[in-house]
């Protein structure tokens, strides 16, 4: 088999199994929220914990929920990690210094997993598998609870009630994650990832001399990193290293991982609202979005820009062998397309263009489909935003799937919007003005010159990570000052947490409203535009609402990122 035929059935495999899974999963997932019935270890977890699953909560209620346990989230493996010396299996480590344990356990917490250490030098076996795997289970329940909660939102006839976060995230956790994660273990394990609760081995090298190899727990983490859309791994070459992806068939399984539920969870939309067509539609346009980027990235990096390329017959430096540009380029769209932050490759040395375009899908808005339901609750938002839109085109009020979107529901839906572009543009402006900052750029340079215009992407790529909660870099850029543990830490906590109260706010008003009667309403989900005597109606589904809704993600990025990419990945791939 050609190198072309092998990268194209790479993509094939992915898709296919994508599709199988697409209605068996997202019909599991709805039943699993939609469930009355609490299974006996849930029932032990509330009666030790105190909680009422029968309790619904308002959307205030259930965002003081969410922000209360992430805040005792922080605080534990913040505390966890300062006192890694003392404790057992600490492998020798000592405690982590204060600020990049800050950095670390908001970036665990908030689903971003950024890294600015190397795992098997600074953290321990105990500190990875009770602090960090349990929080790659945790935040991606916290964000599934978040989607769940804004479709409540959209069904509900009145009442302004939500459902109840704890429940909803002991089952994402227990029905949903963990079964998941205990396949996708096994999976990696048959292809030869290394699970081991020893700290490493020593050995005798060709040459005679003595080396010291790092093993742990990888096979077990690795599973839900991906499938949590979390990112963080347990060594510094991520899923570049052989023990945690040791073939190009664990690549590829990997990739489904970090896919699978966003996917999914548009197929469990659709079934809660009761139409087929409404998560059809937005799989449709995270399809497009990923497959666009994939084609973009797979083409710069199939260029051949420089002698060394020319030699090796692609843009091979940074990437693995194993996987070449196909399996590199797959993982690295997926990667950035889903918040989840995993490299197979070194995103610093794809080309200009490529890494540019990398940068370009976190600009996006994480919605490719998204992480873990972040993704689905972010395209939802942006629905609403693209049915405000609609009703603008002929001066009408609009309705998304019956429910009216006013002042209060698209002020909710801009401020969501507004998060991300704030963090990253303003945190983006105050490092490159820092005269302190320059020495951490790798590629810095005078003014205009190609270092300079690459240390600009750096940058831009950090903070887009951070605030996009993807956690993945550019890793010419050294992150480790008190400046950037400390300003890269606050735009992981804002751009999770600021954008969750949003869509809980907007999930709350939507639930208050009660759906009105036939004919005022129109059937199957639509945009419903009141003129004198009708109703005339855009379907929120089809051809032509996922049109608009393209339009509005690129517009949105477009019209926000634009001057700053032409600042840096654009100049540096016209130089």
């Amino acid at each position: 088999m050609d190198f072309t035929m092998a990268a194209v059935a790479q993509v094939g495999i992915v898709i296919l199994i994508l599709a199988a899974a697409y209605v068996p999963l997202g019909d599991y997932m709805a039943r699993v929220f939609r469930s009355s019935r609490d299974l006996a270890p849930e029932r032990l977890i509330y009666r030790l914990a105190r909680i009422d699953s029968a309790r619904q909560q308002t959307w205030v209620g259930y965002a003081v929920a969410v922000l209360a346990f992430s805040f005792i989230s922080v605080v534990f493996l913040y505390v966890l990690q300062r006192v890694q010396g003392i404790l057992p299996f600490g492998d020798g480590r000592p405690g982590v210094s204060s600020a990049m344990a800050f950095n670390t356990a908001i970036s665990f917490v908030a689903n971003t997993n950024w890294q600015s250490y190397s795992p098997e030098v600074v953290m321990g076996n105990l500190t990875q598998m009770i602090g960090l795997a349990v929080q790659n289970f945790l935040s991606a329940a916290v964000g599934l609870a978040v989607a769940i909660a804004l479709i409540r939102g959209i069904v509900a006839t009145g009442g302004g009630k939500l459902g109840n976060f704890w429940v909803d995230l002991v089952r994402g956790t227990l029905r949903i994650l963990l079964p998941l994660a205990g396949l996708m273990a096994v999976v990696l394990l048959t292809q030869g990832a290394v699970q081991s609760l020893r700290s490493g081995f020593d050995f005798v090298g060709l040459d005679g001399s003595n080396g010291h190899s790092v093993i742990g727990p990888f096979a077990s983490q690795e599973a839900i990193k991906m499938l949590g859309t979390n990112g963080g791994g347990t060594l510094a070459a991520n899923s570049a290293h052989p023990f945690s992806n040791p073939t190009p068939l664990s690549n590829v399984a990997e990739v489904i991982a970090l896919l699978i539920i966003p996917v999914c969870l548009t197929r469990t939309y659709s079934t809660l609202v009761g139409d087929r067509r409404q998560g059809v539609t937005i799989l449709g346009v995270m399809s497009v979005i990923w497959a666009s980027m994939l084609a973009l990235v797979w083409f710069f990096e199939s260029k051949t820009n420089g002698v060394a390329a020319q030699a090796a017959g692609a843009m091979m430096e940074g990437k693995e062998q194993r996987f070449g540009v196909a399996g590199s380029a797959l993982f690295a769209v997926s990667t950035t397309g889903t918040s989840t932050g995993a490299v197979d490759s070194a995103h610093d040395s794809f080309s200009a263009a490529g890494g540019g375009a990398l940068i370009w899908n976190m600009l996006l808005g994480e919605v490719a489909p998204g992480g873990v339901g972040s993704g689905l609750y972010g395209m939802l938002i942006l629905a609403v935003i693209a049915v405000f839109v609609g009703g603008l085109l002929v001066g009408r009020g609009p309705e998304f799937l019956g429910k009216k979107i006013g002042q209060g529901e698209i002020t909710m839906a801009a401020l969501y919007v507004l998060v991300m572009p704030a963090l990253v543009l303003v945190g983006t402006s105050i490092t490159v003005i820092l005269e302190s900052t320059s020495t951490f750029q790798g590629n810095a340079g005078d003014p205009g010159t190609p270092g300079s215009v690459h240390g600009f992407s750096e940058v831009l790529y950090a903070y887009a990570s951070a605030a996009n909660n993807n956690g993945s870099a550019f890793g010419g850029l050294t992150v480790t000052s008190d400046w950037f543990q400390t300003s890269l830490g606050l735009a992981m906590l804002l751009g999770r947490f600021l954008p969750m109260i949003f869509v809980l706010a907007l999930a709350g008003r939507l639930a208050a409203q009660r759906r009105p009667t036939a004919p005022e309403s129109p059937s199957g989900g639509a945009v419903a535009i009141r003129t004198r005597d009708r109703v005339a109606t855009l379907p929120t589904h089809g051809l032509l609402f996922g049109g608009l809704l393209t339009g509005t993600v690129l517009l949105v990025a477009g019209l926000t990122f634009f001057p700053a990419m032409a600042l840096g990945p654009i100049a540096e791939a016209l130089a």
